[in-house]
C-alpha cells in the first residue's frame, strides 16, 4: 500500500507531501489543475520514462519519493535483489536533473530504472485514461487475455519455440538456394583449418619463440658480456668483490676505535653479499647459455612459418590459436548445415515442439476467454448495458510467435443484436464502460496492493457513474484504490478525498493538492455538480450524494 508520496519541482508542482489511507481515495479538481500529474509522478518514481521536460521551470531537478508498505511478493523481490530492510516497507526515489540525467534509489540504495519497474509491477497497477483506446488493438487484446488468464509464461515459451524453429527453417531455405556457395565456403574453411592444424601454433608460443630467437641470435654477445662482468667482479687481478671484502674487514676493525664508521660498514656489507649473489648467478647463466647454430636455424624457420601464416590470415601471430578455434567452429556449423536431410528432420522436430506448445496455449486461452467473457458480460449489466454481451473470439491463424490464433474482442451493446468487433460497434461511452469493466475485473484477479485509475470513467455519466463509484469502493475494501475523476457520483463514494488546484506563486503557476474534510468535501462535490457558482441547491445535492 502507498503510504506517502513526496513530489518536488515536478512539472508545475513546487512541493507536495501526501499521506494516503487504505480504501478508496479520489483526486478531483478543475480541468488543467494537474490531477494526472500525481499519477505521472508516481509512474516516474516506479521506473517510467522521464527527461528534462519534467523538471519545473527554474528548478535544478525533480525529486519524487514514494513510501510503500510491502506485501510478500515485493519483500521477496527486495530480498532477492539485496534491497530488503528489517521492516516490511520500501522507499523508492527518482531524481531527474534539468540536463535529463536520472538517478534511482530503492531503500536508499542506488538502483536502475529496470529494477524500479520490476518492483513497481509488484506494488502498483495503473489503469490510464487512454486504456480503452488500446483495447481496439489486436496485440493489446491478446496481451490482456494472456495476463488475465495467467498465461504470460506459456506465451513466452511459445514465442521462444517459434523463434528457434523459424531460425532453422531460414537456414534450411538459404542452404537450398545457395547450395553451391555453401559448398565453396566449406571447401575454403577446410583448407584454412587444415593449414592451421598442420602449423599447430600453441597459445603463447609466438612470445616464447621470439624470446628464444633473440637469445640464440645474440648468444656470442651474451656470453662475452657475462664473462666480462664475472671477471670484473671476481676473476680479475683486482676483483671488485675482493676489494669490497677487504674494505669491509678493515672497517670492521676500525669501528672498534670509532663507532661512527658503523653506518658505512652496514652499507658495504649488503653490497658484498649482493656481489657474491651476482657471481653465483653469472656462473649459472654461463653454464646454461651456449652457441647453438642448428637450433637458431630451426627457430628462424618456425618464426617465418608462423609470421607468414599470420600475414596470410590477416591476424597477429599471437591470434593464430584463436583463429584456428573460430574457423573450426564455423566449419562444424557449416558441415551440420550442409546436411539438408538432417536439417529437414531437425526442422520438423522443432516445428512439432512449437505446435505442441501453441496448442496447449490455445486450449488455455479458450478457457480463459470464456471466463473473462462471462465476467465482463455480467459487469456490463451493472453499467447500464442491460442485455449486452462481451465475447472473446479465437480466430485460427497462420503459426506466429504469439500462437495459432488471433484474439478478437466482440461486443453486443444491448439485447437482440449480434456480436461484432469492438472497434466497429462500440460508441465512446460504451467503449469506456467496457474498458472500465475489464479494468475492474482484471484488478480483482491481481495481487497488486495498490490500484490507480486515471480518468478511466471518462465518457460515463448519470446513474452509470454512481455504479462505477460503487464498483471502485467495493474494490477498495480489499486493497488500496486511487482514482482521478471528474464525476461527483464517483468522488462521493471515496473514503479519502483530495482536491487538486492551481495558484500563482512568484508570477508562476503551481499545483497543490489538499485533503478535504467533510465540510470541504460538500463544497467540492457541489462545484463538480454545479460549476463555478455554488448554490444552496447544489450543496444540498452534494450532501445527498455523500450521504448515499
Amino acid at each position: 500500500m502507498l503510504r506517502t508520496l513526496s513530489i518536488r519541482d515536478f512539472v508545475i508542482v513546487d512541493a507536495i507531501e501526501l499521506e494516503f489511507a487504505p480504501g478508496f481515495s479520489v483526486f478531483t479538481g478543475e480541468t488543467g489543475a494537474g490531477k494526472s500529474i500525481l499519477i505521472d509522478a508516481l509512474a516516474l518514481a516506479l521506473g517510467g520514462r522521464g527527461d528534462a521536460s519534467v523538471v519545473r521551470e527554474g528548478a535544478s531537478k525533480a525529486d519524487i519519493s514514494a513510501d510503500f508498505s510491502a506485501g510478500e511478493a515485493a519483500m521477496a523481490w527486495l530480498a532477492a535483489n539485496e534491497f530488503a530492510e528489517e521492516d516490511p516497507s520500501v522507499l523508492v526515489r527518482r531524481v531527474i536533473d534539468n540536463a535529463g540525467r536520472s538517478k534511482a534509489f530503492i531503500n536508499g540504495i542506488a538502483a536502475t530504472a529496470t529494477q524500479l519497474r520490476e518492483l513497481g509491477e509488484l506494488l502498483v497497477d495503473i489503469h490510464g485514461q487512454h486504456a480503452h483506446q488500446s483495447l481496439l488493438k489486436p496485440d493489446a487484446q491478446r496481451l490482456l487475455l494472456d495476463s488475465q488468464s495467467g498465461l504470460q509464461e506459456q506465451a513466452k515459451a511459445v514465442a521462444a519455440a517459434y523463434k528457434v524453429w523459424r531460425a532453422l527453417a531460414r537456414q534450411r531455405e538459404e542452404f537450398e538456394v545457395n547450395a553451391k556457395n555453401v559448398l565453396l565456403e566449406r571447401e575454403r574453411l577446410e583448407w584454412q583449418v587444415n593449414e592451421l592444424e598442420k602449423l599447430a601454433v600453441k597459445p603463447g608460443e609466438w612470445s616464447e619463440i621470439t624470446n628464444e630467437h633473440s637469445r640464440l641470435s645474440h648468444a656470442a654477445s651474451l656470453i662475452e658480456g657475462a664473462q666480462e662482468a664475472l671477471s670484473a667482479i671476481s676473476d680479475s687481478d683486482t676483483p671488485i668483490l675482493s676489494q669490497i671484502s677487504g674494505l669491509t674487514l678493515k672497517l670492521s676493525k676500525l669501528t672498534d676505535v670509532d663507532a661512527a664508521l658503523k653506518p658505512v660498514l652496514d652499507a658495504l656489507e649488503p653490497a658484498r653479499i649482493q656481489l657474491q649473489e651476482a657471481v653465483y648467478a653469472l656462473n649459472d647463466y654461463l653454464g646454461r647459455v651456449e652457441l647453438d647454430p642448428a637450433r637458431l636455424v630451426e627457430v628462424e624457420r618456425r618464426l617465418e612459418a608462423i609470421h607468414s601464416t599470420a600475414r596470410k590470415f590477416r591476424v597477429m601471430p599471437d591470434d593464430l590459436p584463436q583463429e584456428f578455434i573460430t574457423l573450426s567452429e564455423q566449419l562444424r556449423q557449416l558441415a551440420d548445415a550442409s546436411d539438408l536431410d538432417a536439417l529437414r528432420v531437425q526442422e520438423e522436430k522443432l516445428k512439432a515442439a512449437y505446435v505442441s506448445l501453441a496448442q496447449k496455449l490455445s486450449k488455455a486461452r479458450t478457457k480463459g476467454a470464456a471466463a473473462l467473457s462471462e465476467a465482463v458480460s455480467n459487469a456490463m449489466q451493472d453499467l447500464s448495458m442491460a442485455g449486452g454481451r462481451f465475447s472473446i473470439a479465437l480466430q485460427p491463424a497462420e503459426p506466429a510467435a504469439y500462437g495459432l490464433e488471433q484474439i478478437e474482442f466482440l461486443v453486443a451493446g444491448h439485447a437482440g443484436v449480434a456480436l461484432r468487433p469492438l472497434a466497429k460497434v462500440a460508441s465512446g461511452g460504451e467503449l469506456a464502460r467496457i474498458a472500465l469493466a475489464i479494468s475492474v475485473i482484471a484488478s480483482s484477479a491481481t495481487a497488486t496492493p495498490t490500484l490507480i485509475f486515471d480518468e478511466v470513467d471518462s465518457g460515463i455519466g448519470g446513474a452509470v457513474a454512481e455504479v462505477v463509484g460503487r464498483l471502485l469502493k467495493r474494490l477498495g475494501q480489499d486493497r488500496q484504490v486511487l482514482c482521478v475523476t471528474h464525476l461527483p457520483q464517483v468522488a462521493s463514494q471515496a473514503n479519502q478525498h483530495f482536491q487538486v488546484s492551481k495558484r500563482s506563486q512568484d508570477g508562476k503557476t503551481v499545483s497543490q493538492i489538499d485533503p478535504l474534510d467533510a465540510k470541504l468535501r460538500v463544497e467540492e462535490i457541489a462545484r463538480m455538480l454545479g460549476g463555478l457558482e455554488i448554490t444552496a441547491t447544489t450543496r444540498k445535492h452534494a450532501r445527498e450524494l455523500l450521504a448515499l
